[in-house]
């Protein structure tokens, strides 16, 4: 696996830093555990930002600070235990983190048809963006569509092509207000991608404007 594209700083910054919403923080997590060079460029943020930490003054910390502190840790560790699951060694197309918010792998996925063969669907996340899983068949476009804000989408198996290159296992899309774009699936294998929106997409035919209020694209 050679990955080609990869997040921008300012992106890698702000995770860093904790600013993101619950679904961006998913997709990058998820492309970071596949892409070294992110993981390291994101491993200097860190450090930039411990260090940053360790010149500010001191601010006493209340009495009940540590039982805070345990009771979070307490709360995290149950629910780990309750998402615990196996990933067959035969299937690692869902890395980690994102097999957590499955709960399994591909076989786990409930998936909803939303036309053309395509599918989706939609995980639990805060409601800042909306991550989904997409199932396109080889050879399928998604329709022609624009943004009104960001949009991130990692592949997980296959590939696809559209204005900004191609795209394999691994590799991240970053799309903005400005890119105007007819992402299709390579005709060599299914494409299952990891799209975050935090905006509805502007679509150029009236069919998949009429359906996307119920599709929740």
């Amino acid at each position: 696996m050679t990955i080609k594209h990869h997040l921008p700083d300012e992106l890698l910054m702000a995770y860093s830093a904790g600013e993101l919403s619950e679904a961006v923080n998913l997709i990058l997590a998820t492309h970071i555990s596949l892409c070294d060079d992110c993981r390291a460029a994101l491993a200097g943020y860190d450090a930039v930002g411990g260090a940053v930490l360790d010149r500010c003054d001191s601010v006493p910390m209340s009495a009940s600070s540590l039982n805070s502190v345990l009771e979070l840790i307490h709360a995290q560790d149950s629910t780990a235990q309750e998402k615990e699951f196996r990933v067959p060694a035969s299937d690692r197309t869902l890395p980690e983190p994102l097999a957590a918010y499955v709960g399994g792998d591909l076989d786990s996925v409930h998936w909803r048809p939303v036309g053309m063969g395509v599918k989706q669907a939609i995980l639990p996340t805060s409601s800042d963006a909306t991550a989904r899983l997409l199932y396109i068949p080889a050879g399928t476009a998604i329709p022609d569509h624009s943004h009104s804000g960001l949009e991130l989408t990692l592949v997980l198996q296959g590939a696809f092509q559209d204005d900004d290159g191609y795209f394999g296992r691994g590799d991240i899309e970053v799309a903005s207000e400005n890119l105007h774009h007819t992402p299709v699936a390579d005709i060599s294998e299914d494409c299952i991608c990891l799209a975050v929106t935090d905006a509805p997409l502007k679509f150029k035919g009236w069919m998949p404007r009429m359906a996307q209020p119920f599709l929740g694209i």
